[in-house]
């Protein structure tokens, strides 16, 4: 599918230039637009041409599109966040209301739908997209400046407080929502808008110029992804400016360079430290300059920063950030669970940047960590029912009436549009392409049409209800035979897969991609069989809370206990058996339909609160009796009501 440079401009408008026929095909382009970047390993491939068949993600994505995106836009009028724009324009007279970031909040909103547009044609969803690029073009000033903060008295303000301003920040969700749209309908209204900023930025600030700074990392990765499609060289030069950072003029301290994860070099950062979010947006933007640029010394400071994320600063859950004060990460192995902060933005970066990582390196550990982020932090941020959101997902509740975990709003609302462009996105996420072939990286039942390198179209239906069953069969149906890589990702958990092609068995290690390259016919068939044992899963003895602790999963799903399924015995109180097995339920009344686990663990005889605070060592022998234990899904925790919950167990006799 290509266009020429006529066809190109007749849709794309004056705003962007065509630098050859696949960058004219905005209809082409996926979540990131990697045909051109040569250090990219894999290209993704459009939402558009993933079809999602009913299963784990459709009911989701069924709430995230009748309930939370309507709701939300309904919040967002309440609370005056579109009125912010009314008021510039004289549409309303009105007093601004909300933090000064709330503009990136109807972004991300706006963004969540392009997304859903890339997937169909919706004319209400099209004209109110429409509607608000209108408020948001009217209040943009004639210098491309667009934030409704620093005006009227905060004029004076603009870009002098950038450690804690926003600007920035704002205009990279502005720039993302513009990108989805016109990805979604080759208009660029909004996108001419957001580069009529970029273009004051280039020409008022920069190494020359007066001093920027990213404050909260987000504009990179949009500017990156700006070039993309403009192959604009300022765009990408403005991104690496703000990633080498100008703090020797900014003159910031070292406190604000560790929190904002901004400001100096970030070659020169050899941890994650500081605000979570700031850090994983930061490390996006990263990955995107180094697959346009190749630079080693890039290359070398991602692979540092994923092995510090890995070995010491990720819950199980895919969350990331454990400290409240700061929402930032805190040391290795500091990783509390009832305290844990693990924001639903930070798990969201996480699982962006290690979508990046694997465009570029293309190894399975990238896939494994994106998945454990999304079908259990991520996931767990937005309620069955899609109008109730987490912006902390704690790994342990002690079912305090007060501790309201899920909300319909925040004033800091950054995570619901956050959790809604991603469900939004996700058809995007399932698959890539390479000069080899094709690559699964994730499993639903759906179908696929997309081409291959030279022009060789592929429909492929895959069969499953991953995650509950293990079984995934896909069906090749290439227009004509073709000779091509399939390369299937085998989770690092499930040692012992098995794969067939047309019934022979092939090789399907844990944590690699299974590949099989042979020159496919229509209808061939590939069966993925993938091991769904409930597994006991132990800390690092350095995580403190969890020594002598066990977390219990199945497939990529992470399991706890609530309270209100236990009305006879304090989840506190409850202890796993490890000899005892697991029986597994598959429940479709219960929470949207899941696999529940029964388990005979045990309890003690006599609960530990009432003993005493400290006792001579070592302590008295508890006895324990029989105990059922049931488990739930992680994700689902807190749709039936507050109550306590737990993830980390111990085991009887540890």
């Amino acid at each position: 599918m290509s266009m020429t440079r006529r066809e190109f401009l007749s849709v794309a408008g004056p705003g962007l230039t065509a630098r050859g026929p696949e960058a004219a095909d905005w209809r082409a382009q996926g979540i990131l637009h990697l045909e051109h970047s040569p250090h990219a390993r894999l290209k993704n491939v459009p939402v558009r041409a993933v079809a999602l068949h009913e299963g784990f993600w459709t009911a989701r994505r069924k709430a995230n599109f009748e309930r939370s995106i309507p709701t939300l836009l309904q919040l967002l009028e309440e609370h005056g966040v579109v009125d912010n724009f009314r008021r510039l324009s004289g549409r309303k007279n009105v007093p601004r209301r909300g933090p000064l970031y709330t503009d990136s909040d109807l972004y991300k909103w706006m963004e969540a739908v392009a997304f859903v547009l890339q997937s169909g044609e919706d004319p209400g969803l099209r004209a109110t997209f429409e509607r608000l690029t209108d408020e948001i073009l009217a209040a943009q000033e004639e210098s491309g400046y667009l934030n409704t903060y620093y005006v009227e008295e905060r004029r004076a303000l603009r870009f002098q407080e950038m450690h804690r301003g926003h600007e920035l920040y704002c205009l990279g969700h502005l720039l993302q929502a513009a990108i989805a749209y016109y990805r979604a309908t080759g208009d660029t209204r909004l996108l001419d808008g957001g580069i009529k900023f970029v273009n004051y930025l280039a020409e008022n600030f920069g190494p020359t110029r007066r001093p920027l700074l990213a404050g909260h990392p987000c504009l990179e990765m949009a500017l990156v992804e700006l070039y993309r499609i403009t192959r604009e060289r300022q765009h990408l030069d403005l991104a690496g400016y703000l990633l080498e950072g100008d703090g020797e003029r900014l003159k910031l301290t070292r406190q604000q360079s560790i929190y904002l994860f901004s400001g100096k070099p970030f070659t020169s950062r050899t941890r994650l430290e500081g605000h979570a979010v700031r850090a994983m947006y930061a490390c996006c933007g990263a990955t995107d300059y180094y697959m346009e640029t190749g630079r080693s010394d890039y290359a070398a400071t991602l692979e540092r920063l994923w092995q510090d994320l890995a070995r010491g600063k990720v819950y199980i859950t895919g969350g990331v950030g454990s400290r409240a004060q700061g929402e930032a990460f805190g040391d290795p192995y500091e990783l509390p669970n009832r305290l844990a902060y693990t924001e639903s933005c930070a798990a969201i970066g996480n699982m962006m940047w290690n979508w990046r990582l694997l465009a570029a390196r293309g190894e399975a550990r990238f896939a494994d960590m994106l998945e454990r982020a999304l079908y259990n932090g991520v996931n767990s941020g937005m309620s069955l029912s899609g109008d109730l959101y987490c912006y902390r997902n704690p790994l342990e509740l002690s079912g305090d009436p007060d501790d309201r975990i899920r909300n319909p709003w925040y004033d800091t609302t950054c995570c619901p549009p956050n959790l809604q462009r991603i469900l939004a996105s996700l058809p995007g996420y399932f698959y890539s392409t390479s000069a080899e072939g094709l690559w699964v990286h994730l499993y639903h039942g759906g179908t696929l049409e997309w081409r291959l390198r030279g022009e060789v179209r592929v429909q492929i239906v895959q069969r499953t209800r991953y995650p509950w069953e293990g079984r995934i069969e896909l069906e090749m149906r290439p227009e004509r035979p073709a000779e091509f890589t399939l390369a299937l990702r085998v989770p690092a958990w499930a040692s012992g897969a098995r794969l067939w092609v047309n019934g022979e068995a092939r090789a399907a290690p844990a944590g690699q991609y299974a590949v099989v390259r042979r020159l496919w016919q229509p209808r061939d068939r590939v069966v993925l069989d993938l091991p769904l044992e409930v597994r006991l899963t132990a800390a690092n003895p350095m995580v403190a809370e969890n020594w002598g602790k066990a977390a219990v999963e199945r497939g990529p799903l992470v399991y706890c206990i609530e309270q209100l399924d236990h009305p006879d015995v304090s989840i506190f109180d409850l202890l796993l058996d490890p000899d005892a097995g697991f029986q597994e339920e598959f429940r479709a009344d219960m929470l949207g339909g899941i696999v529940m686990l029964r388990h005979k663990g045990r309890a003690w005889r006599s609960s530990p609160t009432a003993e005493p605070l400290y006792t001579r060592w070592p302590p008295p022998a508890r006895a324990t009796r029989t105990a059922e234990i049931t488990l739930i899904p992680y994700y689902t925790f807190h749709n039936r009501g507050i109550t306590a919950m737990r993830v980390w167990m111990p085991p009887a006799g540890a």
